[in-house]
């Protein structure tokens, strides 16, 4: 099988990135990480890069060419996806536009509820009966483009901010590389 070149891109933990590589290493699993970008330079997530010898670039975003220097590397590693997992800041319209390929972003709620940040909270607050995941292609609008899959699980009465982030995350694990197969089955 002839894998897929990937990007991930990520700002904290690196949790989502980990599992990726874990299941990139498998036979039949459609892409191979070889770049990760951070906008954080002490992000958790670098020491996956480091541990397991794949490439990584790290950017200021306070800079007008940080954009710039994303794209050489992503033209010189011959990228067709990106991932963002757990990357805190919105990517540009520009920047969508110009790599002209799949962006992918999971993100910690049952889109179109709950865009942008604080999810958790939010789902408490509003009294919701389930929650999880949806990855989903990026495009221009936060959080609002085509969803490729979710999952989801029933809250319980005591479960606390803290119960729903592990619960959302475990089913992230599983949510991001199926919709990855999903992507390359489809074409």
């Amino acid at each position: 099988m002839v894998k897929k070149n990937v990007c991930v891109f990520i700002s904290g933990r690196g949790t989502n990135l980990n599992n990726l590589i874990k299941r990139s290493r498998e036979y039949n699993f459609p892409v191979k990480i070889k770049l990760i970008v951070s906008n954080n330079i002490n992000a958790e997530g670098l020491k996956y890069a480091k541990i397991n010898s794949i490439p990584f670039t790290l950017i200021n975003t306070k800079l007008n060419n940080f954009e710039r220097k994303i794209f050489k590397e992503l033209k010189r590693y011959d990228i067709s996806l990106i991932c963002l997992a757990g990357y805190m800041k919105i990517i540009s319209k520009n920047f969508i536009k110009l790599f002209g390929k799949k962006i992918v972003n999971i993100h910690p709620s049952l889109l179109p509820k709950f865009k942008g940040l604080n999810t958790f909270s939010r789902v408490i607050e509003n009294k919701e009966i389930r929650s999880g995941c949806t990855v989903h292609l990026v495009n221009e609008k936060l959080d609002s483009g085509k969803i490729i899959a979710q999952k989801y699980f029933f809250i319980n009465e005591c479960d606390k901010e803290n119960d729903i982030k592990i619960k959302t995350q475990r089913l992230e694990y599983l949510a991001f590389p199926e919709a990855i197969i999903k992507l390359y089955r489809n074409n």
